[in-house]
């Protein structure tokens, strides 16, 4: 039997190997990391890093700035927490535009899943503290590839402005 262990910054990798007897899969070995982190920011969307306070959202819609790419609006507010959070986001989605809770509660969770998956490469630059409500403003029923390409476009204007001032 022979053990290996690699280290690569944040991943450790630890693999042993019996040539007695068959690999599984057919011959084939699968390494896969331990950890899912980008410098720092997890693919998480934990309790911490959900914006909770009345203050801080009523806040961050009298003060803050906002980024739009249809149908998705990011609103931004350079602040600070007590935690050690580099950002604190909400969605939200116009009850208005849709009137089921189901459609909504859905929107708000494509929301979450896009935002969960893509902030790692987005927000690992930043320096200050910022409180995010990522609204929709659509009146269609989105699908995964539209909120997803258009998250990316908002990340990428709101880096855009941050980065210059």
């Amino acid at each position: 039997m022979t053990r290996k262990t690699i280290k690569n910054n944040d991943i450790k990798i630890s693999l042993s190997l019996n040539f007695n007897k068959k690999p599984p899969l057919g011959g084939f070995f699968i390494l896969l990391p331990l950890a899912n982190k980008t410098n720092g920011l997890k693919f998480t969307y934990n309790k911490k890093e959900k914006l909770k306070s009345k203050k801080l959202i009523d806040q961050l819609f009298t003060e803050g700035q906002s980024v739009s790419a249809f149908p998705l609006r990011l609103v931004y507010l350079p602040t600070s927490f007590e935690d050690d959070i580099i950002v604190k986001t909400g969605v939200s989605v116009s009850k208005r535009n849709f009137k089921s809770a189901v459609d909504r509660n859905r929107i708000k969770r494509l929301l979450r899943e896009v935002y969960r998956l893509n902030k790692a490469g987005y927000f690992n630059n930043l320096t200050t503290q910022h409180a995010f409500m990522i609204l929709y403003i659509g009146k269609d029923k989105p699908t995964f590839a539209q909120v997803e390409t258009r998250m990316k476009t908002v990340f990428e204007k709101f880096s855009g402005k941050v980065l210059k001032s």
